[in-house]
């Protein structure tokens, strides 16, 4: 199936978007002319190249993954029609790439490079990933299931040559290109509205899926401004939305549907968050008294594919509640492996522990038999039978998770420990 036939499923709620056409794991070879002059392609990420007339402009760019492809089929859909300009909408390293080829080519032919327009606080991200690529090595290999030792992280980008600071547009052709500063997913959002064309960007802002608003490894996120800049988008006149995870939109009605629908489900989340943060409830009291809205969880583009709608709870607490999640005896803590050793010696045998987490997992009580299990790992890190546990808790535990990112943690735990590890990604 191309883009446009699994778009057209996608709205009408008959593709599998839990597994095999996940908005984000899911890659669809090829690319898909959506319009006379609109390509679209679906890797990690979605990106799209729009035929100006008067010259090419990508909006996203891919990810490394996607540079060969990019270029390839480009050149066939347009052979001579060069590449004038590019949009990053953040700096996520699935939307920053395809951009390469292209410089080389008009080195080549002595012309000028496309312009790539991104937000002013991009490059310092780009830094920052300079700085953490162990860090971050790690924490992909979890969130993607990346069982791969040789995988690292990428350690050279392409910088954007404008910086966006507030609401501005460009032109290429006759078409123009208005570039939206906004937080959400990230502090360094661009979304972008293209009037002629009815075309509306949205990056990450809309990705098929409960937004990707409380990722327990990245930095900070913005619910709210989020909601806000859905919002806004809703009050444009759009037929075509080209999201930066999933399948392309089409129809007005839907597509501010979409919008609006997500834009509330956030403000809903952080709303209930602060009212109880307000009354000075703790973290643990606010993650299990938060209610999601179940129907609008049934949406074919709000399903908990990829976040967990509880993760996003945390990470409103963290932007207005700092660190500390209320508990006292968590200001100052003691090394786990001393608290799991004082359990130990209270319980008196770890194989009590271990049976008990077992029990607890068969029950379905997943939770308990995860908190009693790493007690054991602590309290014992080498023991074969707490890792053989370990095994079956944590992958019974990823099985009934509809997030892949939880699932894929949950998972990263099970085969550390088939390695004897509390972690693979550690090293």
């Amino acid at each position: 199936m191309d883009l446009k036939e699994l778009a057209s499923k996608a709205i009408n709620d008959e593709l599998d978007l839990e597994f095999e056409y996940h908005p984000v794991h899911a890659f669809i070879d090829g690319s898909t002319e959506i319009n006379e002059n609109l390509l679209a392609f679906k890797g990690i990420a979605g990106f799209y190249v729009l035929d100006t007339g008067n010259g090419l402009v990508l909006l996203d760019t891919g990810s490394i993954l996607d540079v060969d492809r990019a270029f390839e089929d480009i050149r066939n859909w347009r052979p001579d029609a060069p590449l004038k300009a590019a949009i990053y909408t953040h700096h996520h390293v699935d939307h920053v790439f395809a951009v390469e080829k292209f410089d080389r080519e008009a080195d080549s032919l002595n012309r000028d490079r496309p312009i790539v327009y991104a937000h002013k606080l991009l490059p310092d991200h780009f830094d920052r990933y300079k700085k953490t690529l162990g860090w971050n090595t790690a924490i992909n290999r979890r969130q993607f299931a990346i069982n791969v030792p040789q995988f690292s992280w990428p350690d050279s980008y392409r910088y954007p040559d404008i910086l966006v600071d507030k609401k501005m547009s460009f032109t290429v052709g006759e078409t123009e290109f208005f570039l939206n500063p906004a937080r959400g997913e990230t502090d360094d959002h661009i979304w972008a509205y293209i009037p002629q064309e009815k075309i509306l960007l949205p990056g990450d802002l809309f990705i098929w899926a409960v937004p990707n608003g409380g990722n327990p490894q990245k930095v900070q996120r913005y619910i709210s401004d989020w909601a806000t800049a859905l919002r806004e988008m809703a009050e444009l006149d759009v037929e075509i939305m080209l999201p930066g995870h999933g399948y392309p939109m089409f129809g007005a009605e839907i597509i501010k549907k979409a919008l609006e629908t997500t834009a509330t489900f956030l403000n809903d989340i952080e709303e209930q968050v602060l009212s109880y943060m307000n009354r000075g409830k703790t973290l643990d009291f606010v993650i299990h008294n938060v209610k999601f809205n179940k129907v609008a969880m049934k949406l074919p583009w709000l399903k908990p594919v990829y976040d967990d709608p509880q993760f996003l709870i945390r990470m409103i607490w963290r932007r207005y509640g700092g660190w500390w999640d209320g508990e006292y005896d968590r200001l100052f803590p003691t090394p786990r492996s001393e608290e799991a050793k004082k359990w130990l010696e209270l319980v008196g045998s770890l194989d009590k522990i271990i049976d008990q987490a077992l029990f607890e997992s068969e029950a379905g009580n997943h939770n308990i038999a995860a908190h009693l299990i790493e007690t054991a790992l602590h309290a014992d890190p080498d023991s074969e039978k707490m890792h053989s546990a370990r095994i079956k808790i944590f992958s019974s535990f990823s099985k009934i998770q509809s997030s892949s990112m939880g699932r894929n943690i949950l998972n990263h735990a099970s085969l550390a420990s088939s390695e004897l590890k509390r972690d693979l990604a550690e090293d």
